[in-house]
């Protein structure tokens, strides 16, 4: 028996109750698909075109709906309200600020094309006199999203694709407040290579940007782009967490249920699929997921290679990466799926996964895993004592870790925040940053213009000492949240260069 048909049997039995019961939420309008083109299996962005039309599937919406219901308590710090992060600060930024050249070869003709490598962090001037919750950005993604104290976003960078939400795809180097969303209380987001999620504190998205996939889940195959900051199309539990990989998002809600929408290429949507089907003898095409879509398999591969169900009561946190995720649930067990290739999925193997496949290393006592990252072709993970373990590859030689192994030079620091890049990391840890990524890069790690790269973790010295709330990477830039409680710390942070934007 093949693997997915033993897996379309264990969904198959979820939903009419034999079993294992998976939280129930409400409709979230049906099951909306398009159809998309592929030309070339290359994974780059240029390597996809796209070919949509909406489908709708009663008969799927009315399957999704009986699906059997657990009682889940609901925390008290999530009724009502979303919370953000707690610790606020004044913003750092080092890296490449060419928001048209990063991660490419050669800028597009047209554009502006200019921007320093900032190889050391600098003060963000536009933004030195906001206090600053919140910093997002991606491992594929040239732009970043800066949520201030009092909930108001900003963002900046590249805007090919209207990401920024500002109604245009005008390059913006200085932090703009998005006017669509400015009224309300903002306290997450998330970027993925050409759209933005935006989460409000009460537990409402907002998506923007590029739509070709339907990974804004705004359920409307016609709209290509969505330039201004438009509500998804989703009517369930209240949202606490948002996410996006290359070209989908995952959203999850206040009673611990994830819900998918975008490109399922590799699978990276958990409904066990990839979408592909043929539109003639040498043209791929794809259904991806117009409006968010909720996973409802778990599953576990035995020695023997069986699929077993796995119940899971709820997760409590996951993280995207360029075309795979994981996530932790109430148990601190790991799951992830999607693209298996060098072993960023920690299942000693390079299968695609079309369903949250348990990861056996962390199913064990004592080895419960409290955290997790996805960068764009590895993912890294803390257990309960604090060790940090990678799986995948990050360098672009050398052997992968097919499974996790743990980052022995991380040994003893309490690591805080970690912001993932396309192959650059950089963690916060006690009241320093460490930070390690293999040549070529723009200045991302802040090591300075002397050792621009470091393929073993590094203390950024220009930071030691300093209280940073939070890291987070793009694919050649990274922001810091650096305390400025007391009158030490602000001073440490006015005696850094400062750059404006020309």
């Amino acid at each position: 028996m093949s693997s997915k048909r033993e897996i379309d049997e264990v969904e198959e039995a979820e939903e009419s109750g034999s079993a294992p019961k998976q939280i129930k939420v409400d409709s979230n309008g049906g099951k909306a698909k398009a159809k998309k083109v592929k030309d070339s299996d290359d994974e780059n962005e240029n390597g996809v075109g796209s070919e949509a039309e909406e489908d709708e599937d009663k008969s799927d919406t009315e399957k999704e709906d009986d699906i059997p219901s657990v009682p889940v308590e609901i925390p008290e710090k999530e009724k009502g309200k979303v919370l953000g992060p707690e610790g606020t600060g004044i913003v750092l930024i080092c890296g490449g600020t060419n928001w048209d050249a990063a991660g490419r070869k050669t800028a597009p003709k047209g554009c502006k094309n200019s921007g320093p490598n900032l190889w050391s962090p600098h003060l963000f001037g536009p933004l030195s006199k906001i206090r600053v919750r919140l910093v997002a950005s991606g491992p594929n993604a040239a732009h970043s999203i800066v949520i201030s104290e009092d909930g108001k976003a900003y963002s900046f960078g590249r805007n090919e694709k209207g990401q920024l939400g500002h109604g245009d795809e005008v390059r913006r180097d200085t932090p703009l407040i998005i006017d669509a969303v400015k009224d309300e209380v903002l306290v997450g987001a998330a970027c993925g290579r050409n759209h933005t999620l935006l989460l409000s504190v009460n537990g409402e998205v907002f998506a923007m940007g590029d739509n070709k996939n339907g990974q804004c889940g705004v359920k409307n195959s016609s709209q290509a782009t969505i330039p201004t900051a438009k509500s998804i199309f989703y009517k369930g539990a209240p949202i606490v967490k948002v996410g996006c990989g290359g070209e989908f998002s995952i959203i999850l809600d206040c009673k611990g249920a994830m819900h998918s929408f975008g490109l399922p290429e590799y699978g990276q949507l958990g409904h066990n699929t990839d979408g592909k089907y043929f539109v003639t003898s040498t043209k791929m095409g794809f259904h991806c997921e117009l409006a968010p879509k909720r996973i409802v398999c778990f599953i576990e591969r035995t020695k023997d290679g069986k699929i077993k169900p796995v119940e899971v009561d709820e997760i409590r946190d996951f993280s995207c990466g360029t075309n795979h995720t994981c996530a932790i649930d109430s148990r601190k067990r790991l799951f992830s799926w999607g693209f298996g290739g060098i072993g960023r999925l920690g299942h000693a193997e390079q299968r695609d996964e079309f369903v949250p496949r348990l990861i056996k290393f962390f199913d064990s006592q004592n080895r419960g895993v409290r955290n997790v990252w996805c960068g764009s072709s590895y993912s890294l993970a803390i257990n309960d004592f604090g060790v940090m373990y990678m799986f995948g590859q990050n360098k672009r030689t050398g052997e992968a870790n097919m499974y996790p192994k743990p980052i022995q030079d991380l040994t003893g620091w309490n690591v805080r925040s970690v912001g993932v890049s396309n192959s650059s990391i950089v963690v916060a840890a006690d009241d320093s940053v460490i930070a390690w990524g293999p040549s070529p890069t723009s200045g991302e790690l802040g090591l300075g213009e002397i050792r621009k790269s470091s393929t073993t973790p590094l203390e950024v010295k220009s930071l030691d000492g300093m209280y940073i709330e939070q890291v987070t990477c793009g694919i050649s830039h990274t922001l810091f949240i650096a305390r400025d409680k007391s009158d030490e710390e602000k001073k440490r942070i006015e005696a850094f260069e400062v750059y404006t934007p020309a």
